[in-house]
């Protein structure tokens, strides 16, 4: 029967764990120190090596019942003909029943069972993290006192089962984030970048720290390492020291390294006559020795003392947008790749479009030809743009989900983040894309026309994205984001006064047409092209000069000027960008991992 373990550390210390087994029949004398070891009553301080605070974990007689009916998603029930709203008395089921134990700082846990068991149901009633159940009766205390988020925060660290990281930043990288935002405030850049360091060494990840963490997609470092580099982002929210022994006394500090000393000694006996590079020693070596070259930097290093309440000193929140800005930065322009496939896309549309008008310089376009030109221009690339940003969010909202629920920074710096770090990316793309197709499709020349055709085209970029922002937030699935945010793009698409005319549609395509971002775009760009310019239509042996504001009135686009469609992209734009953060800051964001 397969069997899953889930371990959970108190004050996220420090603890590395010390094994060995007997390979052959040693003196009388070594077997009764090993013995002495290994049978000791209190051997807390053998196998782990602790420092700071200790704090006490007690579950005492809990009984815990999860509603069956919430963990299957509304839109899953909606998929069976099932009103979402409707529960069943009978879906209540018992998962953990009169369930002790005690654990303290330093000791090591495991809960062993099958799939289904409860393992994770425990782990997140204890971290106050249970959705969806009920504790019915029973008590969980830390330190004596009711377990509250609060104390959580200060005393428990929770790896989750799954790792989520951001794949292209490295190992450091991603600690040094983490120390940034949760370290408290009157820690030195120093100090932070110390505490990362001995955090890297404890977990033994010196040889990938420089490594992107990658993901199943991504090449970095491997699934073993990247499960440490996330027991590592925990280990950093300690509020103790990882290396300090000022917090011990001498004589608890001597006995806990002559034990160690014995333990390591019987260690080196056994593999002594062993070919592994990895367990040679050389003459003269000994553990005494090679224990005080590890530890000496520990006692010229600058001491690290955090006082008890030094979690409530946490950045604010301007500074943790500072740190997430540089971290979202960092993440995206290191995935190339993407950032070439998008580019190259952007190009290859503009390019294309542009060709397929270009060869007119002598001859103007039509009247008919530039119409259709200008609705392409608006409303092709938008589409585009809210699949790539869609799927952009849903891969990082298993991180989000878990950073938020942990405290890690709160929604308001993110939000600004997001935002403001995307907006590189956002402005290289439309370059690409609006400015060649604008010259080789021979529209109006003059730098005025240019420049308000280009941010009509910013704008209504941006609020294809702002919209996939919101549609990635509001709903729990890629698959139902993405369709969604396609059912309201060819909503604005059809609305938009160019596959039909405004003054043609009935009451509500018409009221949602002066919503769509794609209608304000055509009509701001129509007026642009079409306001100071007079066109010819051949008609036999003769021609008529047409205003281009006859052509504008024709399509009803000239219902307001041009510094309303303006208005109304940046209106809709902080509409949609509102949206998406009412949904961040009051729909947990969890990914299809934590349903």
């Amino acid at each position: 029967m397969k069997e899953d373990i889930e371990t959970i550390s108190l004050d996220s210390a420090s603890w590395s764990q010390v094994a060995c087994e007997d390979v052959m029949t040693k003196a009388q004398n070594a077997e009764d120190a090993q013995d002495a070891i290994f049978r000791s009553e209190d051997d807390n301080s053998l196998y782990f090596t602790y420092s700071g605070k200790s704090n006490i974990l007690e579950v005492k007689e809990l009984n815990y019942q999860v509603n069956m009916a919430s963990q299957i998603t509304w839109y899953e029930n909606l998929a069976q003909m099932k009103m979402p709203w409707k529960s069943d008395p009978h879906s209540h089921v018992p998962i953990i029943q009169h369930l002790n134990l005690k654990v303290q700082s330093g000791q090591m846990l495991a809960v062993i069972g099958s799939t289904a068991g409860g393992k994770t149901s425990l782990l997140d009633v204890i971290t106050c993290r249970d959705h969806g159940g009920k504790v019915t009766t029973g008590q969980i205390m830390i330190n004596n006192k009711p377990c509250t988020p609060q104390l959580v925060k200060k005393c428990i660290a929770h790896v989750r089962q799954d790792d989520r990281l951001l794949p292209h930043l490295t190992v450091r990288e991603t600690l040094l984030f983490v120390a940034k935002l949760r370290l408290p405030k009157f820690f030195s850049d120093s100090q932070r970048k110390k505490r990362v360091e001995d955090v890297i060494a404890e977990l033994r990840l010196r040889q990938c720290a420089n490594t992107r963490v990658g993901n199943e997609y991504l090449r970095g470092v491997s699934g073993g390492e990247r499960r440490r580099v996330s027991i590592a982002v925990q280990l950093l929210w300690n509020p103790v020291d990882l290396t300090s022994i000022d917090k011990q006394t001498a004589e608890k500090e001597m006995e806990s390294r002559e034990r160690a000393n014995t333990l390591a000694n019987l260690f080196l006996e056994n593999v002594k006559d062993f070919d592994d590079f990895l367990w040679k020693t050389t003459e003269g070596d000994n553990v005494a020795n090679t224990l005080s070259k590890q530890r000496s930097h520990v006692n010229s290093a600058e001491a690290i003392n955090m006082p008890h309440h030094s979690c409530d000193q946490l950045p604010g929140t301007l500074k943790q947008f500072t740190i997430l800005l540089r971290r979202q930065v960092s993440n995206d322009f290191r995935d190339l790749p993407t950032l070439l496939i998008h580019g190259f896309e952007a190009l290859f549309m503009s390019l294309l479009i542009g060709f397929l008008y270009y060869g007119h310089e002598k001859t103007r376009l039509s009247i008919r030809d530039t119409t259709a030109l200008l609705y392409m221009i608006g409303a092709l690339i938008p589409f585009t743009v809210i699949l790539d940003v869609i799927a952009k969010c849903h891969s990082e909202r298993a991180m989000l989900y878990h950073d938020l629920e942990g405290g890690m920074y709160s929604v308001s710096p993110y939000f600004f983040a997001k935002i403001l770090g995307e907006l590189p990316e956002h402005c290289g793309f439309v370059i690409i894309y609006a400015v060649p197709i604008y010259w080789l499709s021979n529209l109006v020349p003059e730098v005025e026309h240019f420049l308000l055709n280009f941010l009509l085209v910013w704008l209504a970029v941006y609020s294809a994205r702002a919209m996939a922002l919101w549609m990635a937030a509001l709903l729990p699935t890629l698959q139902l984001a993405a369709f969604f945010g396609n059912v309201i793009f060819t909503a604005f698409y059809m609305s938009g006064g160019f596959v039909i005319s405004l003054k043609n549609l009935w009451t509500v395509p018409y009221w949602f047409s002066r919503i769509s971002f794609l209608r304000w775009n055509f009509q701001g760009m129509m007026q642009i092209q079409f306001t100071d310019t007079t066109y010819e239509m051949p008609f036999g042996n003769f021609s008529f000069q047409i205003p281009g504001k006859l052509v504008i009135q024709s399509m009803d686009l000239d219902s307001h000027p041009l510094y309303m469609s303006y208005i109304v992209l940046t209106s809709t734009i902080g509409t949609f960008l509102f949206l998406y953060y009412l949904c961040l800051r009051f729909i947990k964001q969890k990914s299809t991992q934590d349903w």
